[in-house]
């Protein structure tokens, strides 16, 4: 006969045993809506351009359970750094399509179930607080920004997932590093005299897909990280269009290449443009032999660790005295293995048949 004591001490031991009360935290999202989640997660998915880049950068891929299409998408649409370095997200299940057109049927079916949802560019795909009310699952928006005039909302969304994610730590040594690298790169540059200063011009900037050499980025943050003139800031703040005449004013005395073109057929892409379209021959840049190829500023939305190294690239490019310490490759590698924890330059470049940051020969 089991004693008392016995069973006293059993049921001391199985209170003990008895999961504790779930913990959840409450936060206001890039939305400004109040959302509930769990304290500690361990299964989340990502949706919207650069969602998934961002986790990838605090370094929690281990908690992704599910990516969308593009994320899945071959080797083409495979070069952007956070891919390369985690090449199991492709292996993951899908749970809707690119550009956050979630599936909650598809979000429901996994097993187990994520416990977060982060999605960026809320206004495309699918709305997030109904995706919420379809699934059950709480859904945290984030607005992506960027490393220019969005740098606010870009150093907010890190916080946010990071607080999150449990890496409120590692969030802020991203935002730290953003701030020593661009710094960097303004002190080498900021005194150059006035009359030193080069004109350049990117082409074939990626946006919503590859485009041709008339897409370009009035506010390309590399041009303002090291002090060179962009022709097309003019332009707007945003992505552009620019028609051929306006370039052929502009004349630049510096051409960069956005790899991005290289996913368009051979004939519509920049290159092949810029060496068989007589219209671009008269241009400075061409006859001076001052073309140069630097990595994609869009892929799933923007690059930051390629912003950077562009930055580098076409620092060097314009004023090699400044930068004659930078070996490009070294300092690729070592931004992207902070970011992401592997160096990637390697397997990005042969991506792109080894065309990266290098003068394309026009002849």
């Amino acid at each position: 006969m089991i004693k008392r004591c016995h069973i006293f001490t059993l049921l001391i031991l199985c209170l003990f045993c008895l999961p504790a009360e779930a913990a959840f935290i409450t936060i206001t999202d890039a939305l400004g809506r109040q959302v509930t989640v769990p304290e500690h997660p361990e299964r989340v998915i990502c949706s919207g351009p650069g969602c998934l880049r961002l986790l990838s950068y605090l370094q929690c891929q281990e908690k992704v359970i599910a990516v969308d299409s593009l994320e899945k998408a071959g080797e083409k649409l495979a070069a952007r750094p956070y891919i390369l370095a985690n090449p199991g997200f492709r292996e993951l299940p899908q749970f809707g399509e690119f550009r956050g057109r979630d599936n909650p049927e598809l979000i429901l079916g996994l097993d187990p179930l994520p416990q977060i949802i982060f999605k960026t560019y809320p206004s495309m795909g699918y709305d997030p607080t109904e995706l919420q009310q379809r699934t059950g699952i709480p859904v945290v928006v984030l607005e992506y920004g960027n490393l220019g005039a969005g740098r606010a909302q870009l150093n907010a969304s890190l916080r946010l997932m990071g607080k999150v994610l449990g890496r409120s730590t590692r969030a802020e040594e991203i935002i730290a590093f953003f701030d020593l690298v661009i710094a960097d790169l303004k002190a080498r540059t900021g005194s150059i005299p006035a009359t030193e200063i080069k004109t350049c011009y990117i082409g074939g900037v990626a946006y919503r897909g590859p485009l041709g050499i008339l897409s370009t980025e009035p506010s390309y943050p590399p041009f303002s990280f090291v002090n060179a003139k962009n022709v097309a800031a003019s332009a707007g703040t945003e992505h552009a269009e620019i028609s051929r005449e306006k370039l052929l004013s502009w004349d630049p005395e510096i051409f960069f290449v956005d790899l991005a073109s290289l996913q368009l057929p051979l004939e519509s892409g920049v290159i092949f443009q810029l060496k068989n379209d007589p219209v671009y021959r008269g241009l400075s840049s061409l006859k001076h032999n001052r073309v140069f190829s630097v990595a994609p500023y869009n892929l799933y939305t923007k690059n930051f660790g390629s912003v950077l190294i562009n930055a580098y690239f076409i620092g060097k490019t314009l004023y090699p005295d400044r930068f004659r310490d930078i070996n490009i490759q070294a300092r690729a590698d070592e931004i992207y293995s902070f970011l992401l924890g592997k160096p990637v330059f390697s397997d990005l470049n042969l991506i792109f048949d080894n065309q990266l940051f290098t003068q394309i020969k026009m002849d």
